[in-house]
C-alpha cells in the first residue's frame, strides 16, 4: 500500500509515482508480511512528502507507491559474509571497489593495495576529495558495493530476477505516469522496464545513478550496452517516454558524471549541485529544484 490511501476523491489530479529505492534501505531479515506493508507505506509517504516540499504542494497530489527489494537481494548479501567495517570480503565486492575507486583517481597503491582491507585507505582519500565524513562514508561504501554485488553477480542470479521483478509488479500494479529510482535502484528499474516492454511510463526520472560505473555496473547490464569497445551505448528502455538524469557533481556513486554520453534516448541530463556534505541523500534529490523543475510539468505546475 502506497499513498494511495491517503488520497481522498477530491484529490483526482494526484499523479502517480512509482519510487525505486537505493542502498541502505533493507527493513530487516525478520520484517515480513504486514510489517512489511506497514514500512513500506511509511517510505511511500516520506517520498510523496519529500517531492511535494520541492514542488511546493501538499503531499496528497503525489500517488506514490515504494517498490521495495532490498528483501530480495539479502539472501545473496548473506551468502557472501559480511566481513568487516575494514574490509570487503567478498572478490566481486573487492573488484568492483577497486574500480570505483580507480576511476575516481584514486591512486593504484591505495585502491590495489592491500586487497583484504583496503576500504579504510580508499574511504579516508575520497572523503578527502570530496570534502566528507570520513567515517559514515566507509560505512556507505561497504553497503553499496555488497548491495551492488548482490545485484550484479550473475546475469541469471535469482536475487537480481527477484528484485527486478518486484519492481516491474509495483509498476505495472500501480500503472505510474513517472517512476523515481535512485542510486541502485536506477540499475533495478532501468534492467525492470528493459524486461518488461509493455510497462510504459511517461517519465523515467534517475536520481545519483551509477548505471555508466564501468566494469562495476555498465558492463554487467542487461540487455547489454550495444556497439564496439570501447564504443558502447546502453538504450533507454523501450516502454520510457522520456528519460530525465539528475546527478549532484559532489556525489561520488553518481559517477561517471554525464550519463547520457552512456546511454542513447537520455532526454536530458542535468548535472546540478543538491547538497554539499550531504552526499547522495535521497531526499535532498527529491527535493531538489532539479527534480521539481523535471516532475512540474506532469502536475501542471
Amino acid at each position: 500500500m502506497g499513498v494511495r490511501s491517503l488520497v481522498n476523491d477530491g484529490a483526482a489530479c494526484a499523479i502517480p509515482v512509482v519510487a525505486v529505492h537505493g542502498v541502505g534501505n533493507g527493513f530487516g531479515a525478520d520484517v515480513s508480511g504486514d510489517g512489511k506493508e506497514e514500512l513500506r507505506a511509511v517510505r511511500a509517504a516520506a517520498w510523496a512528502r519529500h517531492l511535494a516540499d520541492g514542488l511546493g504542494i501538499a503531499s496528497e497530489r503525489i500517488d506514490l507507491d515504494f517498490a521495495y527489494y532490498a528483501d530480495k537481494l539479502l539472501p545473496g548479501i548473506v551468502e557472501q559474509g559480511t566481513g568487516s567495517l575494514d574490509s570487503l570480503d567478498d572478490p566481486l565486492e573487492r573488484e568492483m571497489l577497486t574500480a570505483w575507486s580507480m576511476y575516481l583517481g584514486v591512486p593504484a597503491d591505495v585502491a590495489q593495495g592491500h586487497l583484504t582491507v583496503p576500504l579504510r585507505q580508499i574511504s579516508a582519500w575520497v572523503a578527502a576529495r570530496f570534502d566528507l565524513a570520513e567515517g559514515p562514508l566507509r560505512v556507505f561504501i561497504q553497503l553499496l558495493f555488497r548491495e551492488v554485488a548482490a545485484y550484479l553477480r550473475a546475469h541469471d542470479s535469482p536475487h537480481r530476477f527477484a528484485a527486478r521483478e518486484e519492481v516491474a509488479a509495483r509498476i505495472a500494479c500501480h500503472r505510474p505516469k513517472i517512476v523515481i529510482a535512485h542510486s541502485l535502484g536506477s540499475v533495478v528499474a532501468y534492467e525492470a522496464l528493459h524486461a518488461h516492454p509493455e510497462l510504459r511510463p511517461e517519465l523515467f526520472l534517475t536520481l545519483g545513478s551509477p548505471l555508466a560505473l564501468p566494469r562495476a555496473v555498465f558492463h554487467r547490464l542487461r540487455p547489454t550496452p550495444r556497439g564496439t569497445a570501447p564504443q558502447l551505448y546502453g538504450q533507454r528502455p523501450p516502454g520510457v517516454a522520456r528519460w530525465v538524469n539528475i546527478a549532484d557533481p559532489g556525489d561520488p556513486v553518481a559517477v561517471p558524471p554525464g550519463l547520457s554520453r552512456h546511454f542513447e534516448g537520455i532526454t536530458l541530463d542535468h548535472t546540478a549541485a543538491i547538497a554539499p556534505f550531504d552526499f547522495h541523500q535521497c531526499k535532498n534529490y527529491l527535493r531538489s529544484a532539479a527534480t521539481a523543475a523535471t516532475i512540474g510539468p506532469y502536475l501542471s505546475l
